[in-house]
C-alpha cells in the first residue's frame, strides 16, 4: 500500500461526512447512534479522525484501523449490553473498561481500546450529535511491567537460526528489522534510492509521525543489501520477473504487512522459533547496541524514538550484570 491512494482513499470517506450541511450531518451521526449502525459508526470515527486528529489526512493506515476496530468493538458491545450511545449512564464507561479487563486483555491493550472510543465520542460531539463524553474520567490499570519484559526480544540463536532457513527476500527483511531496528512499515516502505550500501546507511522517509531519519547499517546487512540489490534492483535478472505487486521503485514485491508476516513466517516456521512479530527484532537490535555502546540516547536516536523513555521501557536492556566490572575493586 502506497502512501498517495491511501490519502485519496481517506480523504474521500472524510467528505462523505464534511460535505453535508450540519443539520445532515447531526441527524445521520444522531441515527448511526441510536441504531448502533457500525459501520456508519466507523466511518464517521474515521472521517473525525482525519479531518480533525492530529495528522488528519496524513494519518496511518495502522492507526486508522486500530481505531476503526475499536470503534467497532465498543459499538457491538454497546449493542449486546443495550446501552444508550447519545445518553450513556454514568457508569457504563468504566463498565466497558472492567468488561475488557475480566475477559483478560491487558492494561496497554484496553487503553487502546479506550482511545478509539473515546474517539468516537469525539466524531459525535463534532457532528452535533451529543454532548456526552463519558470516557473523560474513567480509569485503565497501569501495568507496572516493562515492555521489553512482556514482549522480549528474539535471541542471538533464534535469529541465526531463521537466518540458516530464509530465502533473499526474508534475510533481508530480517536484517532490516533487526539490525537497522526499523518498523515494519518503514522497512517495506524503503525505496531503492532510499539504500547507501558503500556508506552504510538508509534513508526512513517515512517514519512514525512522519519523520524521517538516517540510519547506519551493519556490515551484514550492508552485504545482504549488495546481494538484493543485484537480484531485485533496477537492472537485476529478477526485476522484472512480472511479479511484483508494489511500484517498482520499493524493495519489496510485498507492501503489507501481513504478506511480510506469512512470508517471514515461514523461515520461522523451517526453522523451528516462534514468530513473535516483528517488533522484536526491533527490540534484539535496541538492546544489543546498547549493551555495546551503553548509550539509550544513541540507541533511541537508531530506532527513530522521540523519547529515551520509549527505548528504556520497551525496547532496550542492560544485562543484570553490566556493572561488575565498574564496581570491580570497591
Amino acid at each position: 500500500m502506497t502512501l498517495a491512494p491511501y490519502q485519496g482513499d481517506l480523504l474521500a470517506q472524510t467528505r462523505e461526512w464534511t460535505n453535508l450541511h450540519d443539520e445532515e450531518l447531526r441527524r445521520r451521526a444522531v441515527r448511526a447512534a441510536a441504531d448502533k449502525d457500525v459501520a456508519a459508526l466507523v466511518s464517521l470515527t474515521t472521517a473525525y479522525l482525519a479531518h480533525q486528529g492530529g495528522s488528519g489526512v496524513l494519518t496511518s493506515p495502522r492507526t486508522v484501523e486500530a481505531y476503526a476496530l475499536g470503534t467497532r468493538q465498543f459499538a457491538e458491545y454497546a449493542a449486546a449490553q443495550a446501552l444508550s450511545l447519545l445518553r450513556p449512564g454514568r457508569h457504563d464507561a468504566q463498565g466497558y473498561i472492567n468488561h475488557l479487563l475480566a475477559a483478560g486483555r491487558k492494561p496497554a491493550g484496553v487503553q487502546l481500546k479506550v482511545a478509539a472510543a473515546g474517539c468516537l465520542y469525539r466524531a459525535l460531539r463534532w457532528a452535533g450529535a451529543t454532548d456526552a463524553d463519558p470516557f473523560r474520567d474513567t480509569k485503565v490499570p497501569k501495568d507496572r511491567t516493562p515492555g521489553i519484559v512482556k514482549r522480549p526480544p528474539y535471541t542471538e540463536d533464534e535469529l541465526a537460526d531463521v537466518l540458516e532457513h530464509a530465502d533473499v527476500h526474508a534475510k533481508f527483511l530480517l536484517f532490516l528489522t533487526a539490525h537497522a531496528g526499523l518498523r515494519i512499515s518503514e522497512a517495506l516502505a524503503l525505496e531503492w534510492n532510499d539504500l547507501d550500501e558503500t556508506a552504510k546507511r538508509l534513508h526512513v522517509r517515512s517514519g512514525k509521525g512522519r519523520k524521517g531519519r538516517v540510519v547506519a547499517m551493519s556490515t551484514s546487512l550492508a552485504r545482504a543489501a549488495r546481494h538484493y540489490r543485484g537480484l531485485y534492483g533496477p537492472g537485476g535478472p529478477e526485476h522484472m520477473d512480472g511479479k511484483r505487486t508494489t511500484p517498482s521503485d520499493h524493495l519489496f514485491r510485498y507492501g503489507h504487512v501481513m504478506t511480510a508476516r506469512y512470508h517471514i513466517g515461514k523461515a520461522f516456521a523451517l526453522a523451528g522459533v516462534d514468530f513473535r512479530g516483528f517488533h522484536p527484532g526491533r527490540k534484539y537490535a535496541g538492546t544489543r547496541l546498547l549493551r555495546q555502546i551503553k548509550d539509550f540516547g544513541r540507541v533511541a536516536a537508531h530506532l527513530g524514538h522521540e523519547s529515551v523513555d520509549t527505548t528504556r521501557k520497551g525496547y532496550a536492556q542492560l544485562a543484570a550484570d553490566d556493572l561488575k566490572d565498574d564496581l570491580m575493586g570497591w
